[in-house]
């Protein structure tokens, strides 16, 4: 559904997030009907036609209206590159000294810490488990798996794990450039008047989710923008 949020501070200033372009409704399913590979099942109509919604991939997976291997081709060449070199995830923005470095064996991917222990390991994800960020990327509320596996979420939507070993990427430039991409975000984003939304479970990753903040605040709202 097209609506927007936004907060109003103390000061009186209000910061608001999530609205789309003109014309950015019917675009998104337009954009998403002429994406090769299966993207199109992920819309559903009413019998006459009319566009109900469109599927999230996790739920497109598991109705059988996207095909289950549509990460798989992505997924091999992380894997296949990460065997032969390092990845470095620095999860906290605000501790830069924190890191963790991945390779694979295998199946796996360990990651150890600035001491060479290793700290956690991923089973080699699916694409249900990369667009839930669950399951094989499991994220619990702790201070090392979980920022590890958010990042690992963000960058395997993003596309971004074989263009850039150090991560999360600082800027946006780079995101959903490689063919196989979580192609239902990517086209969100794009219709978004800032650009900024809520893709997939871990789109927080360098703050490029549609969220508004404010630490005393004095008013808060939800406007509905037309649906076209």
């Amino acid at each position: 559904a097209p609506y927007a949020v936004g907060v109003k501070g103390p000061d009186g200033t209000t910061k608001t997030t999530g609205h789309l372009k003109a014309g950015g409704y019917n675009g998104f399913f337009n954009s998403l009907r002429a994406q090769p590979g299966g993207w199109a099942g992920l819309i559903q109509t009413r019998s006459d036609g009319t566009v109900l919604r469109a599927l999230a991939p996790g739920h497109g997976i598991a109705s059988g209206a996207l095909p289950a291997g549509v990460m798989n081709d992505y997924i091999d060449r992380v894997w296949a590159k990460y065997a032969n070199s390092s990845l470095t995830v620095t999860p906290f923005a605000n501790q830069p000294a924190v890191k963790y470095v991945g390779r694979v064996s295998g199946n796996v991917m360990n990651f150890t810490n600035t001491s060479g222990a290793v700290v956690t390991s991923f089973q080699k994800p699916d694409a249900d488990s990369i667009f839930g960020c669950y399951k094989l990327l499991d994220a619990p509320n702790d201070q090392v798996r979980g920022p590890i596996s958010r990042t690992l979420c963000a960058g395997f939507n993003r596309s971004t794990l074989l263009s850039n070993p150090n991560q999360p990427d600082a800027g946006s430039a780079d995101f959903y450039k490689d063919s196989v991409t979580n192609h239902y975000s990517r086209k969100i984003h794009e219709q978004m008047v800032d650009g900024k939304a809520y893709g997939f479970a871990f789109d927080d990753v360098g703050a490029h989710e549609s969220l508004v903040h404010d630490g005393d605040p004095r008013q808060a709202f939800l406007t509905l923008d037309p649906f076209n």
